[in-house]
C-alpha cells in the first residue's frame, strides 16, 4: 500500500474533529476533494475506515488502526523535517501545541512568540482546549506538546511548571459580594451569570464544576470574549469568572471588582507536558526548552 501524507493527515483531522466538513477545513481542502480522498483510502484498506451518520463520523476498529499507523506515520515524518530543517532551506517542522485558556491568556502567547522569532525554520499550530482534551491528546500521540493544568492528572506524561492560573470573581462595583474575603463559587453561581460561549475551554470548566456541584447557573447571557465579559458585568447584567491576567488587560473605565474565590480548583497549578521527552523531534524538544527556560 502506498498513502500520501496529505491524505494521511486529513484522516487524521476528520477523526480529530468527527466530521469530514471540519476535517476538511482544518487541511485546506474543499469537501468532495476530501470525501474523495477518504473512498480512496478505503478502497486501498479494502474495508471501510469510518461510520458516516448525520451527526458526523466515527471509526470503525479498521479507522482505529488506520489512525494509530498514520499518527505514527506523520509523527516519524516531522521528526526528519526537524531534524534536516536546519540544513535543508524551505524544510520546517511543524509544533502542534494545544494550550488550556488560562495559559493561552497569560505568558504563553509571549513566550512562543519569541521562540518562533528565533526559529525561522519551525512553525506552530496552537489550538486552545480545555485540559483534559489535552491529556488525551498527548496520549494517543495527536500533539508534541500541551500547556495544562496539573490538576486534571498527568500520569504517563512527563511535565515541568509553567506558573499559576488564578480565576477570579468578576463583579460590577458596589455588588454585594464585592466586599466578601471567603467568596465561593456557590455562592457566586447563585447571581444572574455571564457565561462564555461554548466551546471555549474556560466555560467547560465553569460548567463542569457547577454540573459536579449540582449548581444551575443562571446565564443571561454568552459571549466570546473577555473583553465582552466585562462590558456586560460592569452594566450590571450578570457576575462573571475568568483569568487573572484577563482581568489586568480590561480597560480600567470599567467599573468592575475582582475577587479570589475560595474553592481550591479556581487556583491551579500550570505545567508545560509531553508524551515523552526522548520521542520529541527536534525542533518540539527545542520548544518545550525554551517555554520552560521562560519562567521566572
Amino acid at each position: 500500500m502506498r498513502f500520501d501524507f496529505s491524505d494521511l493527515r486529513l484522516f487524521l483531522a476528520v477523526l480529530e474533529t468527527g466530521s469530514i466538513t471540519a476535517g476538511a477545513r482544518r487541511v485546506n481542502l474543499a469537501l468532495a476533494s476530501a470525501s474523495a480522498r477518504i473512498r480512496a483510502l478505503e478502497d486501498q484498506v479494502g474495508a471501510p475506515l469510518l461510520v458516516r451518520a448525520r451527526a458526523g463520523v466515527r471509526p470503525t476498529a479498521a479507522g482505529d488502526a488506520f489512525g494509530h499507523h498514520a499518527r505514527l506515520l506523520t509523527q516519524q515524518a516531522e521528526r526528519m523535517r526537524g531534524e534536516l530543517g536546519r540544513f535543508a532551506k524551505g524544510l520546517k517542522g511543524t509544533l502542534q501545541l494545544w494550550s488550556n485558556t488560562a495559559a493561552l491568556s497569560g505568558r504563553l502567547p509571549g513566550d512562543l512568540a519569541r521562540f518562533l522569532a528565533r526559529h525561522p525554520h519551525i512553525d506552530a499550530e496552537l489550538e486552545e482546549r480545555p485540559s483534559t482534551a489535552i491529556v488525551r491528546a498527548l496520549r494517543e500521540g495527536v500533539i508534541h506538546l500541551g500547556v495544562l493544568s496539573q490538576a486534571v492528572g498527568l500520569a504517563g506524561l512527563a511535565w515541568r511548571p509553567y506558573g499559576e492560573d488564578r480565576l477570579m470573581a468578576l463583579l460590577p462595583v458596589g455588588h454585594p459580594l464585592a466586599g466578601r474575603e471567603d467568596l465561593t463559587f456557590a455562592e457566586l453561581a447563585r447571581e444572574d451569570f455571564v457565561g462564555l460561549a461554548a466551546g471555549i475551554a474556560l466555560n467547560d470548566m465553569v460548567t463542569s464544576e457547577a454540573a459536579r456541584l449540582g449548581l444551575a447557573l443562571k446565564v443571561r447571557v454568552r459571549v466570546t470574549s473577555f473583553a465582552a465579559l466585562g462590558e456586560m458585568v460592569a452594566a450590571g447584567v450578570g457576575v462573571g469568572l475568568l483569568p487573572l491576567t484577563e482581568r489586568l488587560r480590561l480597560p480600567p473605565h470599567l467599573d468592575l471588582e475582582a475577587r479570589p474565590l475560595a474553592d481550591g480548583w479556581t487556583r491551579r497549578r500550570l505545567v508545560l507536558a509531553v508524551l515523552d521527552e526522548g520521542a520529541l523531534p527536534a525542533f518540539a524538544l527545542e520548544a518545550l526548552e525554551a517555554l520552560s527556560q521562560s519562567i521566572d
